[in-house]
């Protein structure tokens, strides 16, 4: 079955068409970085507004470029939450257009779920159930899927998420948006055991992580050398930082694959494209015999052929919606629409 899959969560307008959500068979990404980098950040008001003048032409892109009509289609898979919420509300409310106007389902998905299902179309031989790190800048969190439509939370950040302390810590350092691409290319040629950061836990939570202390703490270093005029080397404290953050991360993945007994550990999100949390998540599962799978580099970010892998499960589930279904800024993975 051909699923269409729209995405607008953040500031890719996105819409692909999947085939037994497993196959892409188009991919149309309308990217605003360049409009956004200006501003150091996303501006939500401009990226509700690049969504509404982009969303026609990427559909029919994605149509167009997987030779086929709005006829050949068996559902509509849309991003509904979580995300900026007017970003959110211009692909639901197009999809919701789409569906009354052709009569096709309408199917809500879960931006996280849709992250983990990327997985599925690198790895068409992967199945639940297996653990899960999903790590973006919006998140954090160490995830049972024990079935397509069915996840179960056991550990998550407390404060800030991973990528956002990568694109925070870069950009005191002085690197453009979006950061934390830029501090992991800068951090290749540094030498990691420069500068000692904390690694932060959570008393009793060993799955739970918190990176606002780490982050606080490169900030500092980095505003006090300015105060004293002192140069610090940039792709050194860049590699130590990263090096912090995946060892955090690491560690507490370690923790619950042991737990849970799990032997298959996945990756997804945007950080799951950090070349250093790659390699070290390889060389755990090898020295451990787990099984690791991990997004193409092209499937780490936003984009709408993880919207419609996950929609075509969520559809075999009987998952659907109406007229009535709206776009929320939160919503545990737990959930369902």
């Amino acid at each position: 079955m051909l699923v269409l899959g729209i995405e607008s969560s953040c500031d890719e307008t996105a819409a692909s068409v999947v085939k037994d959500g497993r196959q892409v068979l188009s991919s149309v990404i309308a990217s605003q970085v360049q409009e956004h980098r200006k501003y150091g950040g996303v501006v939500p008001e401009i990226a509700s507004r690049r969504h509404a003048e982009a969303i026609v032409d990427v559909v029919q892109q994605s149509l167009d470029d997987a030779n086929i009509t709005l006829k050949d289609l068996g559902a509509i898979a849309v991003t509904a939450a979580p995300g900026l919420i007017g970003a959110l509300l211009v692909g639901v409310n197009f999809a919701k257009g789409l569906s009354f106007s052709t009569g096709l389902p309408l199917v809500p998905v879960h931006h996280l779920r849709s992250h983990v299902a990327a997985n599925y179309l690198t790895s068409p031989e992967l199945k639940p159930p297996f653990l899960c790190l999903v790590v973006s800048g919006g998140h954090t969190h160490i995830i049972k899927v024990a079935d397509y439509t069915s996840f179960r939370v056991i550990g998550c950040t407390r404060d800030d998420a991973a990528g956002e302390a990568f694109d925070k810590a870069a950009r005191a350092m002085g690197l453009p948006y979006p950061g934390g691409v830029f501090l992991d290319k800068e951090a290749e040629g540094g030498d990691p055991a420069s500068f000692v950061l904390p690694h932060p836990t959570v008393e009793g939570a060993p799955f739970d992580f918190s990176f606002s202390g780490l982050k606080t703490a490169v900030i500092n270093l980095i505003h006090n050398a300015e105060q004293k005029g002192q140069p610090l080397p940039r792709a050194d404290l860049a590699a130590s930082f990263r090096r912090a953050v995946v060892d955090c991360l690491v560690r507490n993945v370690t923790a619950a694959m042991r737990e849970t007994g799990e032997k298959k550990l996945v990756i997804a999100g945007g950080v799951s494209a950090n070349s250093l949390l790659r390699r070290e998540l390889e060389r755990l599962c090898g020295e451990n015999g787990w099984e690791f799978y991990r997004p193409e580099l092209s499937l780490c970010g936003d984009n709408a052929a993880m919207v419609g892998s996950q929609g075509y499960y969520e559809w075999l589930a009987g998952k659907r919606s109406g007229l009535g279904l709206n776009a929320m800024a939160t919503m545990d993975i737990q959930l369902d629409f």
